[in-house]
Parts: structure tokens; C-alpha cells; sequence
């Protein structure tokens, strides 16, 4: 047993003494790594090796004293590098909204009033409140502590919770795994233990994801692969006979034009972007990679209390030996009361000890929130709720009965006990509650109707109720505290309803080939009837006891009885079976199951610290049906990166083919330089960007989710580049063939027609519309008619003709070089119809 533990009386700073101090001592805040400035970004855009292949070819042209390829390719080096830093800067600002929606919070006494503030207003004096699941904030020198424990290993490599106690320090970043406690702020932002860490690290810039990294090998092997084609088209024109510098200058530009450049840019635009539109719809992105993870999860693992069920915990029914009362009222509000069931006598014995037995509080209506809310555990604050509608006020009672000493509850335990000295006397009142199948053991609960209060236990959790037994017992002056030999008090059932969406949730995840489990620390009677609700079917429920006797976690859907280490057993064996796992969590000791999982998925409101910064995905409204939208997203951009691949690679293989066949044919020269950096700074720009940005496709969430071992251009994307791009080459020496057979200038044509068919390309790609959504212009079709515009402008301004040089083409010629351009467009599209159709069932 403890010894007695009192936590000090103390009001707090009021918020003047809060304000002057955060002036005076600044924002508790790390160090952040300085923003590169504007010329170190154009640095690093001008390092990447297409850009300094095109910065040599203009060295050369320069020299060479040609200045119409010059200009050009200076035109495209700028072009690029503006583009790749205003597409940095974009995600970087994405990226900071993000961490800001990502902060981490306190429980500070201000003016004698418990407030939760964001971690960064600390300020030296604050006391800070603390309890299992809480991140410090800041250095602390406690001044009250109930079994409190931390753990120290983010900062000292201490993979063992240390014990604190009154006057012990505890740092900031630390997390508390037990207890609960409360200190006084010595140490604040740079000062404190993590903010001396963190300004040995503030200039490490972020790493990037794995499919940024699997892009750049792949850029890699595709510069390869150009600069061989390349200088096979140089070496083929040098054979002709034309000059070597014309040739290398066509090499290069070649190469450029050949591998999209612009794409590592695009994916982290698009990722960064993607994270962004998530939180706008409640879903905040600790950790990038998890936005292309998203796209392959294969098994939600959810908790159900908060995120298939409101969250909202309402005790309903009480049993005691004299009877039976159900509760009336809404959420927390006091108002309501007890209507019994016969002749019952009033519970006021069990509602004193469910009010005595209790850490939490209620905070009524304010200015900022229109309703009673909860402080503390939700469960906790129901039955205060409940004590209110029994005509008990919680204050009066808790002051009668000072607590002296306690056993919080924890998940082993699985029961809470409080000591309180009797009034007027040296008696003490030993009041426990707790899951039934522990609390109604005889070696705790030894006198009383047992068997009956077990019985009604397993009815009521049949019916889906949470149950909670309450024991008490007095001891004598002197005598030993003890958590046993004591009397039988009642039941109280709780129930959290059932989220109005959750069956639509449960469909959703179906439709889109992802399981969904239910893992609940509830009974398996409460496990079941949930479930039933929610549409999700399974042959058994599996508790906690089943896997501690090795039964395979992977073998069921429903868990009942489950301690928060035996989720890291289930993700473990979904794992196992080849799956990509989310797991939802919400308490201290989920934090390794939530890092354990491909994704970790933790609850904005009604979470700890600890799991919010464990997690990889933060649910503001704590709701499950905003994974699905989360899982949509991740779907939506892997496929817009894939989508931009096929445009631009088979973009860049016609101009390859085109060079290479076409002389063969009699075409000797088909595009110079400036034309095809030109063709290339149109396509691959905003279009590129644009198709990054494309919504999802409205059939994404009825597929089954990709494989995570599957390659970018795996599951037949190359060889649609293949044949995408071999059929924009046919047409453009189709077209230049027959304009040179009529004297026409087919070189000309062949610049028309290439460009034209890779638009034509980009508008197939678009994703189809949602049957019902109103027609309005999209970025891409802005994109491509920009582009369009400036592909076929040169042809009607001198300048530019002369700059490229080209010729001016009939209207005739115009509409035959339409024609030809909108074939690659038209097959695209309706292949895309013809593959749509197989989908359908």
C-alpha cells in the first residue's frame, strides 16, 4: 500500500503573471532549423544533373554563338528552376500548417482553474498537471506525485520507467506511463533538457520518404538509359555527316526532354498537398511517408470506444441487492435522474463511492464550448454525471472524505482503489471499483450476493454495457490498508452509443478490400453486441486470456478483453500474413503498438499526448470514418504520381523514337534543339504539376488495396508508357512524312503534331467525374490550354517563329496536323472506357 499522499494546494499563475512571463522568457519552443534562403533553393535546383547538362549545352551554344538555342535553353533552366522552388516553398508551407495543427498541448492551473494550453505557452512558475499518457511540456520540479512514473528514454537511452516523487525533476519530452502528479515549470524552450537536444540537431533537414527515394533510383536509371539513346541519335547524325556541336547540343536537349526532371518536385508537391487536404478533412500527417502508406493498408485495427462509438460515455443502468434504477439525462449535463425499477431503495451508498473513487471532474458551458464537457477520463465524468442525477454533489461528499492514499487503475490491475478517512473519526474507507470478473472475485470482494452481481454483470454486458462493479469496506483505526475482504456495493453499466456512421464505415472498408477489426478492452459480450451493430461479422470473438494461451491473433475480427501490449501481438501477426496494418490507439500504452504498425492512427480529442506523438495519422474528431477518407487520399495521389509517370516517360520515349526512326525514313534532322526543349518546358510544366493535383477516382475505394512490394511501374504501367509512347512517335512521322511528301514543312508538323499529342494525352488521363458532381474547369484543363496555347503561338509570332525556327502553317495544315495529334488522345480514352467497363461487376 502507499503511504498517504495529499497533492499540495496551489492556484497557479493568473494569466497577467502568464503573459508577462511568456514575454519575458519567450515561446517553449525547440530550435527550428533556419529556412534555406532564396539563393541556396536556386542552388540546389540548378545541381540536379539534367539542369547541369542543359547549363552546359548553353555554355556550348553560347560559345558556338547560337542564340537561338541559347535563348531558348535558358528560357527552360529558368522556367524549371522557378518552378521547382515555388513548388518547395508550397510544400514547405503545407508542411508547417500541419505541425502547428500537430502541437502539443498542457494541463496548466491558471487562476485556480485546470486550462489546457498549447505546450508552447508554458512559461517558468506554470504548475503543470500531469497523468498517464501526458508528454511534459517542459522541466518540472514536482510538488505532488501518485505512483508516477516516466519514461526517460528519449533522453537518456533508458528503456526502464524511473520512479519519481515530491521533489524529484522531471524534463520535458519525457512521457508519463503511470500515476499522476503535478510540478512547477524551471525550464522552458532552449533552456530545458529537450531543447538543448534539439539545438544539436536543429540543422538536419527532413529525410525523404521511401517513394521519393524509389523515384530518384528511378530517375537515375532512366538518365542512364536517355544519355544512351541520346548519344546513339548524336552518333547516328554524326555518321549522316552533320556537325558535331549541333549533334551534342541535340544529345543533351534530348536527354532532358527524355527523363521528366521535374518529377521528384511534383511528388513532393503532391505529397505535401495531400497531407494538407487530410487535415482539412480531420486527419493531421505526423510523418509524410504515411500519406503514400495510406494507399496500401490492407487491415484497420480500431479500438472501439471513440472511434466506432461516440465517445460519449453515459451511465445508464445501476443494480445494487435493493434494486435496480435506469439513469436519465443527456452527455454529461447534470440535469435528469434515477427512476427505479420497483421498489428500490436509493443507490446513495454507491453513489458516494463511485464519487469518491474518482480522478475526474466536469467543466460546464462556457464562451468557448456550448455544452458540458469532460475532464479527465470520460468514464470517470459519467459517473460523476450519475452521482448528480442521484441528487449527490460530488464537492460536498469528496470534502467529507479527504483522500489519503490510492492505487490508480491501470490495464493489469484492471481495478481503481481510493483511502479516505471516515468523518469525524480515525476510520479509514477503502472503496474499489473495477472490471467484475475482478473486483467480484471472492479474494476481493468477499461478502455480499457475488454470484448474483456476476450474473447481472454478464447479462448486462450481453446487452453491449460496459460494466463496472464497486466494492467498499471500513477499515478500523490502525489497521493494515488492504484492497480486499471487501463488501459488496453494486453494478453500474455504461454504455458509449454506437456512431450514426459506423456501419457505413464498416461497408466502406469492405468495398475497398481493407478488414476491419474491433479491438475492445470491454467484455466479450459488450465486444459482440458492438459489433453486431456496427455490420461487422465474425465467427468468435478472441479475448486477451485466448492469445495469452497462443491462439493465432490473426485468426478473427472481433477482441475482447485485450490489454493495450497484446495489440502489438495482433499487428505482429497481421503483419505476419503479408498485411499493411493501421492501428488506432489512444492510450499511453499504445504508443508501441501505434509505432509497431504500418501506420499508427491516434485520436485528437480524447487521446494522450503519448499517442499523438507515437502516431503517424491524428484523427481530430476522433472519428474512423476519416480514415477511409485518409485511405481515399493515399490511393489518390500514388495514383496521380503513377499517372504523371505514364504522361511524361511516354512523352519522353516518342521524342526518342522520332529522333531516332525518323532519319532512317528520310527525315534528317526532325526536331532541333530549341524545339524539343520547348516541347519538353510545355509538357512537363504546370501540365506535369497539374496532374499531381487531380482528384481521386471515384472508382479508387471499390478496388482492393496495391501491393506494397509493387514497383512505380509495376502492375502494367510500363508497358502502357511502352505503347502510349510508341504511338505519339507513329503519328508525328506519320505526319512528317506525308507534309515533306507534299513539300510542305514537315519539320514544322512534326513539332506541332508531337507537342499537340502529349496534351492530347493529358487531357485522356483526367480522372472521370463523380456521377452528380457539377462540370466546372479544372487546373489540368487550365494546364493543357495554356499549353496548347504557347505550343501553337510561335507559329503566329515572328519573334518566336524566328527563335525556333519554324514556319507558318495553313489552317488546312493546322487541322491535318489535329487530326493526326488527337489519335494518341482518343485511344487512350477509350481504352481507359474499355478497361472502366471490365471493372464493373
Amino acid at each position: 500500500m502507499p503511504d498517504p499522499v495529499q497533492l499540495p494546494l496551489h492556484h497557479g499563475l493568473t494569466e497577467v503573471e502568464a503573459a508577462r512571463k511568456l514575454a519575458e522568457h519567450g515561446s517553449n519552443t525547440t530550435a527550428a532549423p533556419e529556412p534555406p534562403s532564396a539563393l541556396f533553393r536556386v542552388r540546389e535546383q540548378l545541381r540536379d544533373p539534367m539542369i547541369l547538362l542543359l547549363l552546359g549545352a548553353a555554355v556550348l551554344t553560347a560559345t558556338l554563338r547560337d542564340l537561338a538555342d541559347f535563348a531558348v535553353i535558358l528560357v527552360v533552366i529558368v522556367l524549371n528552376t522557378t518552378v521547382g522552388v515555388v513548388q518547395e516553398l508550397r510544400a514547405e508551407h503545407a508542411l508547417t500548417a500541419l505541425n502547428r495543427l500537430a502541437a502539443l498541448h498542457a494541463t496548466v492551473l491558471r487562476s485556480a482553474r485546470a486550462t489546457v494550453i498549447p505546450a508552447a505557452e508554458v512559461v517558468p512558475g506554470d504548475l503543470v498537471l500531469l497523468e498517464a499518457g501526458d508528454i511534459v511540456p517542459a522541466d518540472l520540479e514536482l510538488n505532488g506525485a501518485v505512483r508516477l512514473q516516466t519514461d526517460e528514454s528519449a533522453l537518456t537511452g533508458e528503456s526502464l520507467p524511473v520512479e519519481k516523487d515530491s521533489g524529484d525533476e522531471v524534463f520535458a519530452g519525457t512521457v508519463v506511463t503511470r500515476g499522476r502528479g503535478s510540478g512547477v515549470v524551471s525550464r522552458t524552450g532552449p533552456d530545458s533538457a529537450l531543447g538543448r537536444i534539439a539545438s544539436l540537431i536543429s540543422t538536419q533537414r527532413p529525410r525523404p520518404t521511401p517513394l521519393q527515394l524509389r523515384l530518384r533510383s528511378l530517375s537515375r536509371i532512366l538518365s542512364v538509359v536517355a544519355l544512351l539513346l541520346s548519344g546513339f541519335v548524336a552518333l547516328a547524325g554524326l555518321l549522316r555527316g552533320l556537325p558535331a556541336a549541333d549533334m551534342i547540343v541535340t544529345a543533351v536537349s534530348l536527354t532532358v526532354a527524355a527523363v521528366p526532371e521535374s518529377l521528384p518536385a511534383v511528388v513532393t508537391l503532391a505529397l505535401a498537398i495531400g497531407a494538407h487536404r487530410m487535415a482539412r478533412r480531420s486527419a493531421v500527417v505526423r510523418r509524410l511517408p504515411a500519406v503514400e502508406t495510406l494507399g496500401s493498408v490492407t487491415v484497420v485495427a480500431a479500438d472501439k470506444t471513440g472511434t466506432l462509438t461516440e465517445g460519449v460515455m453515459l451511465a445508464e443502468r445501476l443494480w445494487t441487492e435493493q434494486g435496480e434504477f435506469i439513469a436519465s439525462g443527456n452527455g454529461y449535463e447534470p440535469d435528469g435522474g434515477l427512476v427505479p425499477i420497483g421498489d428500490a431503495a436509493p443507490p446513495e451508498r454507491l453513489l458516494r463511492d463511485i464519487v469518491l473513487c474518482n480522478d475526474a471532474d466536469l467543466r460546464p458551458p462556457g464562451p468557448d464550448q456550448p455544452v458540458w464537457l469532460p475532464l479527465g477520463d470520460p468514464t470517470e465524468a459519467a459517473l460523476l454525471t450519475l452521482a448528480h442525477r442521484g441528487a449527490i454533489d460530488p464537492e460536498p461528499v469528496r470534502a467529507a472524505y479527504p483522500r489519503i492514499a490510492e492505487l490508480p487503475f491501470d490495464s493489469i490491475r484492471k481495478r481503481m482503489t481510493t483511502f479516505h478517512w471516515m468523518p469525524g473519526g480515525d476510520s479509514t474507507l477503502v472503496v474499489g471499483k473495477g472490471a467484475p470478473e475482478v473486483l467480484l472475485d471472492p479474494s476481493v470482494t468477499s461478502y455480499g450476493d457475488v454470484a448474483t452481481a456476476g450474473a447481472n454483470a454478464a447479462e448486462l454486458a450481453a446487452d453491449g454495457y460496459r460494466v463496472l462493479a464497486v466494492a467498499d469496506r471500513i477499515l478500523p483505526p490502525g489497521a493494515r490498508r488492504t484492497e480486499d475482504g471487501l463488501q459488496l456495493v453494486g453494478l453500474v453499466a455504461l454504455t458509449d452509443p454506437v456512431r450514426h456512421n459506423a456501419g457505413e464505415v464498416t461497408t466502406a472498408f469492405g468495398r475497398a478490400g481493407v478488414d476491419l477489426l474491433l479491438i475492445t478492452g470491454d467484455a466479450p459480450g459488450t465486444a459482440r453486441a458492438v459489433a453486431e451493430r456496427v455490420g461487422l461479422h465474425a465467427d468468435g470473438v478472441i479475448t486477451g486470456a485466448d492469445i495469452d494461451q497462443g491462439v493465432d491473433p490473426a485468426g478473427g475480427r472481433v477482441y475482447a478483453r485485450i490489454r493495450p501490449e497484446q495489440k502489438l501481438d495482433i499487428v505482429r501477426a497481421w503483419h505476419h500474413a503479408g498485411h499493411v496494418v493501421a492501428m488506432t490507439g489512444d492510450g499511453v500504452n499504445d504508443a508501441p503498438a501505434l509505432r509497431r504498425a504500418d501506420i499508427g492512427v491516434a485520436m485528437g480529442k480524447g487521446g494522450t499526448e503519448a499517442a499523438r506523438q507515437a502516431a503517424d495519422l491524428v484523427l481530430t474528431d476522433d472519428d474512423l470514418g476519416t480514415v477511409v477518407a485518409a485511405i481515399e487520399e493515399g490511393r489518390r495521389i500514388y495514383a496521380n504520381v503513377r499517372t504523371f509517370l505514364r504522361y511524361a516517360l511516354s512523352g519522353g520515349l516518342a521524342e526518342i523514337l522520332v529522333m531516332l526512326i525518323a532519319p532512317m525514313l528520310g527525315l534528317a534532322a526532325p526536331l532541333l534543339p530549341a524545339q524539343i526543349l520547348w516541347i519538353n518546358m510545355l509538357t512537363h510544366g504546370l501540365p506535369g504539376v497539374a496532374i499531381g493535383a487531380e482528384p481521386a477516382d471515384p472508382r479508387a475505394m471499390r478496388r482492393d488495396p496495391r501491393s506494397p512490394d509493387e514497383q512505380v511501374l509495376g502492375a502494367g504501367l510500363w508497358q502502357r508508357i511502352a505503347w502510349t509512347g510508341t504511338l505519339i512517335a507513329a503519328v508525328t512521322i506519320a505526319a512528317a512524312l506525308w507534309t515533306h511528301s507534299t513539300g510542305g514543312p514537315w519539320q514544322t508538323m512534326a513539332y506541332v503534331v508531337l507537342g499537340l499529342a502529349q496534351l492530347g494525352v493529358a487531357i485522356a488521363l483526367r480522372r472521370p467525374r463523380p456521377s452528380g458532381e457539377r462540370r466546372r474547369l479544372r487546373f489540368l484543363d487550365a494546364a493543357v490550354a495554356g499549353a496548347l496555347v504557347a505550343q501553337v503561338g510561335p507559329l503566329f509570332v515572328p519573334p518566336l517563329r524566328e527563335l525556333l525556327s519554324l514556319h507558318a502553317l495553313s489552317a488546312s495544315e493546322l487541322a491535318i496536323a489535329a487530326a493526326f495529334a488527337v489519335v494518341p488522345g482518343l485511344t487512350v480514352a477509350a481504352r481507359r472506357v474499355w478497361t472502366a467497363r471490365k471493372e464493373q461487376p
